[in-house]
């Protein structure tokens, strides 16, 4: 196959690829970095230094996952985007009672999930990777500590860097409440209020956090409505209780669509200040997640 032949597939790939329906990314490029570096800068200052020098990378490194989720890979190979699909959201919905709460791990969820007659696919894994992802850094940090050869405690930090830009992009992904519901690219089901109904193609959920937060949000803005750095006492709680609170606004977030429409044009007030308010609480939980696991990985006790 010659050069010219070699790019008329691949473009063809894409468009193929660019046509099969996918459950969409959270936040947009621009949401994640600015969520990502604003955690960073509300750090406190007893963070390790090598963390906190790291804020280009950890910024860029907040859209990661989504970069996985490649469309012309897609197409060549379904394996990776289609198992790493359903970490990206949980849909409370239908999530059988109590096991949130009560099952410790992905696999065990999946089990009950299953029993219900639902695939876990469907109903997604958002609070299992993060609690996953927060304890591998937390193990990375134990590591860090105890290591007393340079060069190796030089390799800790590159993989402490790496899982906890990742760890921030699913964290993030919690704040926005299509990510915490089956309603999440438009209304599903009977819609008495008449709300924005679902589409597959660039619906709700590109509009509102990929179109409206790129053209009204910079981080200046974000930065005023990170909260007080917190060591969450019962990191497993508190990642389920903010996934809560996030599709507790479900119905808020489909009011102000209903409202004006999100989007690039958007002139509402109410629109940005939900918008803020939420990236404003990704950029805490993040910061937060990475505190607690410097602060508690003293000790193999924690």
């Amino acid at each position: 196959m010659n050069a010219k032949s070699s790019l008329i597939t691949m473009a063809l790939l894409a468009v193929i690829a660019g046509l099969i329906p996918a459950r969409v990314a959270g936040w947009g490029p621009k949401g994640h970095e600015m969520t990502g570096r604003a955690a960073v800068l509300k750090l406190p200052e007893e963070m390790p230094r090598f963390f906190r020098r790291a804020i280009d990378q950890l910024s860029y490194l907040s859209p990661e996952p989504d970069r996985w989720r490649d469309r012309v890979e897609f197409d060549l190979d379904k394996g990776m985007s289609q198992a790493a699909a359903a970490d990206h959201f949980i849909d409370l919905e239908l999530a059988p009672a109590g096991t949130l709460t009560t099952l410790v791990n992905r696999y065990d969820f999946a089990a009950e999930v299953m029993k219900s007659g639902k695939k876990p696919t469907d109903v997604g894994f958002l609070p299992y990777r993060i609690l996953e992802l927060f304890q591998r850094v937390r193990v990375e940090f134990r590591l860090w500590r105890a290591e007393r050869d340079e060069k190796r405690k030089s390799w800790i930090e590159e993989r402490i860097i790496n899982d906890a830009g990742i760890l921030g992009h699913y964290a993030e992904d919690a704040s926005n409440p299509h990510h915490s519901t089956i309603h999440y690219n438009g209304w599903v089901g009977p819609n008495p209020k008449g709300f924005t109904v679902y589409s597959r193609e660039r619906g709700f959920h590109a509009r509102f956090e990929d179109e409206f937060v790129a053209t009204h949000i910079e981080l200046a803005d974000v930065l005023p409505r990170v909260g007080p750095v917190r060591v969450l006492q019962k990191p497993r709680d508190e990642i389920l209780g903010f996934l809560k609170r996030s599709n507790s606004l479900v119905e808020q977030l489909y009011t102000l669509d209903k409202e004006e429409p999100f989007g690039e044009a958007t002139r509402a007030a109410d629109h940005k200040e939900f918008a803020l308010a939420r990236l404003g609480e990704a950029s805490g939980l993040v910061r937060d997640l990475w505190w607690t696991a410097w602060m508690t990985s003293g000790s193999p006790g924690h």
